[in-house]
């Protein structure tokens, strides 16, 4: 019994075949079996197991459209609240907040803010994702003009969060490990700025 495993060019005309014989194909064969067995249990013993599968993997990519939907609508929703709370410092619109939210949905927020609002934008946010702390910092670019830099900003507040991170001079984020420092990062932020 042989078994045909790959083939390659190995040079111009020249081929290369590769194949298991006798025992080893027995054992293949009874690994895709047990494979096989393994995934019929997974589908209930589907008597049509490639349909069973074809049809799982649709329902997720429909689930899936529908949690990318729901969470463009939460991003809206915070969006919407956070403009609401604006503070104004100084004429700098101040935006602020701690929430958990996936760390992707704070990024998508602040780069939606910095495109409403093009001057004196610092949006500062503490947040939770997978129970790991995350800061993100946003400027216009007229605070970037005027000396600010995101980067530094985040860099030295992270040590709040016993973390570290960094990014461009208008958006910036840091990981760490501690989630009770977030507030404090938070505020953090907004006092080495000097607003």
């Amino acid at each position: 019994m042989m078994k045909i495993v790959s083939e390659s060019s190995v040079a111009a005309g020249v081929r290369r075949i590769e194949a298991y014989t006798g025992a080893r194909v027995e054992e293949m064969l009874d690994t895709i079996q047990d494979t096989l067995t393994d995934l019929k249990a997974l589908f209930n013993n589907a008597p049509d197991l490639a349909n069973a599968i074809r049809k799982y993997i649709d329902e997720n990519a429909g689930l899936k459209k529908q949690v990318d939907e729901f969470m463009k609508e939460k991003e809206a929703q915070i969006k919407q609240t956070l403009l609401k709370n604006i503070q104004e410092i100084n004429g700098i619109k101040v935006i602020k907040t701690c929430m958990p939210i996936p760390a992707e949905a704070i990024k998508n927020i602040a780069f939606q803010l910095r495109g409403e609002i093009t001057e004196n934008l610092f949006f500062v946010a503490g947040t939770v994702d997978a129970q790991k702390p995350l800061l993100t910092v946003m400027l216009s670019d007229n605070l970037v003009a005027g000396g600010l830099n995101a980067g530094k900003l985040v860099k030295d507040a992270a040590k709040l969060i016993q973390g570290g991170g960094g990014g461009q001079a208008h958006f910036a984020t840091a990981g760490g490990k501690n989630a009770d420092g977030l507030h404090a990062a938070v505020d953090k932020v907004i006092e080495l700025a000097g607003i």
